[in-house]
């Protein structure tokens, strides 16, 4: 099935509950309204906040959790079998720790891939139309046209960071408007449908100067951190444009301010920050040519029904005692 991987490592076969105590972990999404209209999960409960999460912990088969989750919890959760992360990115969570204990989890890749892409697609295309500063003028009741003159994207080379679900559509949309598609990728093993070219990370610095827009739509690992740094940025064509859907610490903020205020780069779009939310007093607000979105790129009304989608997979393959799960950390 696709998203299925291999195991990380060996993790003891859990003694699977007859009845698990299920709890879905957001402060936003509606997963117990979504799963209760479905008809799946009954007796299934959500909690909205830390502190009331830490309070059920006790009590907890399963969880279905992201960004809420603390490393400590682990501690507080003694009967704890099953974590389905409600994101894609699965850095919340202690790996190793959860096999010591013989607890599994499943990421949520893939759900908002078509979101993520098309958001990224939209901050390219309001950076080279010029959007920003159009929308800057119409707050000012001015009907005039920017100082830079509106480009297109056709025609454009585009180097993606990162070639899983986000960069593969993402891929497939910027084929459509005529552009040239470089990716990259941890390593090349094979050819990627969909892409004009694929290098390796190491490659990052030969591929550089080629590019008219730079997008980063990879996960955050101790490869990545920073891969956008003060070297990369000067490596970069004075005329090319960052957009940045993957996380806040794949970029040197301190690198990208100086990059903006020197005029460097022509300008950026941020959907992340490396510490969110985004300070009030943050220098990012101020920057020239720099379009920032508060981490939404990945919402869209389809979300809770994918999540549970594959979480109901999941628990379909738990209950059957199957070892292989969907979108498998370990």
């Amino acid at each position: 099935m696709p998203g299925d991987s291999p195991p990380l490592s060996a993790s003891p076969a859990p003694t699977w509950p007859d009845n698990p105590r299920i709890w879905f972990v957001h402060k936003y999404y509606d997963l117990e309204g979504r799963a209760q209209a479905l008809k799946l999960f009954p007796g299934v409960r959500q909690v909205r906040s830390a502190e009331a999460l830490v309070e059920v912990l006790p009590d907890a088969d399963v969880l279905v959790v992201s960004g809420m989750w603390q490393p400590h919890y682990l501690d507080l959760a003694p009967r704890l079998r099953f974590i389905q992360s409600i994101s894609s990115g699965v850095e919340f969570f202690d790996t190793q720790a959860l096999i010591e204990r013989g607890i599994r989890l499943a990421s949520a890749s893939g759900v908002n891939a078509i979101a993520v892409a098309e958001h990224a697609l939209a901050l390219m295309l309001a950076l080279i139309r010029r959007l920003h500063v159009l929308l800057d003028n119409q707050r000012k009741h001015l009907w005039r046209a920017p100082a830079t003159r509106p480009g297109e994207l056709s025609g454009k080379t585009v180097l993606v960071i990162g070639t899983g679900s986000i960069g593969a559509h993402l891929s497939s949309l910027l084929c459509a408007f005529g552009c040239r598609v470089v990716g990259l990728r941890r390593t090349v093993s094979a050819a990627f449908a969909g892409f004009d070219e694929i290098h390796a990370f190491a490659d990052l610095a030969e591929q550089l100067p080629r590019a008219d827009l730079v997008v980063l739509a990879c996960p955050l690992t101790d490869e990545t951190r920073h891969l956008i740094n003060a070297a990369a940025l000067a490596q970069m064509r004075p005329s090319a444009m960052l957009i940045n859907v993957a996380r806040g610490g794949c970029v040197d903020e301190a690198a990208l301010a100086a990059a903006l205020r020197s005029g460097r780069i022509a300008g950026a779009a941020i959907d992340v920050a490396q510490t969110e939310p985004l300070a009030p007093d943050s220098p990012l607000w101020d920057l020239p040519e720099l379009i920032i979105t508060p981490h939404l790129a990945g919402d869209t009304p389809h979300y809770e029904d994918r999540v549970l989608a594959i979480f109901s997979e999941n628990l379909q393959r738990l209950r059957r005692g199957e070892v292989l799960l969907q979108n498998q950390v370990c």
